[in-house]
């Protein structure tokens, strides 16, 4: 065994992305087990004051940002302890006691569609894995752009601060509006409709909704979001990050 640096991260809940895979990075390959984390490093290429493990989970953990707006549930990603493994075995351990909290919950129904033959012809659930890996990545990619980092931490926010859900997901319609300089140039780039658009602005702004942004100018008239209303407002908000860093994919080629 050749030495290596060890990092590795626990995370919950351990499905969170529903499967085992690697995740691709510049200085390796994450690789993800059931609630652990785990990247290989040689010596030359980990400096020894640890700094590399702070932008490594970074960006790991901007990976866990865009697998949250797909599926709108809390995480934890603990930052990660760090071991120099040694060819004779012995190894150095590093313990960072830190970590970022939140919690749990959710679940979904899948189908698999197959021919008389047996071959798979749709497969929801892996077709559901291969979206996250791929959003995951693009938000990896650009978490250092101002505007994608801002959309993906209020899509966050709108999960552990559900009274004010609608206020965090137009905050990300808010950030796109202000980057564009316009609604309309905002809808054209990122490629959702203006219905889509305006309804954000609806629920957050005109329905009497105790989650929404005008709570104060409706009291006695305010009730609380249906599930198809805040089901609705996530799933464009989804689309607007999606489009967003879709945008900054073909910007940069």
């Amino acid at each position: 065994m050749d030495e290596v640096y060890e990092l590795e991260w626990i995370f919950a809940p351990t499905d969170y992305f529903e499967d085992v895979f690697d995740l691709a990075c510049e200085h390796g390959s994450f690789n993800m087990s059931s609630g652990k984390i785990k990247l290989c490093i040689s010596p030359e290429k980990y400096p020894s004051d640890h700094r590399l493990r702070i932008q490594l989970h970074e960006e790991l953990n901007a990976r866990f940002l865009a697998a949250q707006v797909l599926a709108h549930k809390p995480y934890t990603l603990g930052k990660p302890n760090v071991s120099r493994l040694y060819p004779d075995g012995r190894r150095d351990v590093w313990a960072f006691p830190e970590g970022i909290s939140l919690t749990i919950s959710c679940g979904s129904g899948d189908f698999v569609v197959a021919d008389s033959e047996g071959n798979v012809i749709r497969d929801t659930k892996q077709e559901r894995i291969n979206h996250r890996i791929r959003f995951s990545q693009l938000a990896a990619l650009y978490i250092s752009d101002p505007v994608a980092n801002s959309l993906l931490r209020s899509y966050s926010a709108a999960v552990n601060d559900p009274l004010n859900e609608l206020i965090h997901l137009y905050e990300i319609r808010d950030a796109l509006s202000r980057h564009f300089n316009g609604e309309l140039a905002a809808i054209t780039a990122i490629g959702i409709t203006s219905s889509q658009w305006s309804r954000v602005g609806q629920l957050a702004n005109s329905e009497p909704l105790s989650q929404g942004r005008h709570r104060g100018k409706q009291l006695g008239v305010l009730r609380e979001a249906t599930h198809e209303e805040l089901s609705g407002a996530r799933q464009i908000a989804r689309l607007m990050i999606e489009g967003y860093l879709l945008y900054l994919e073909v910007k940069s080629q």
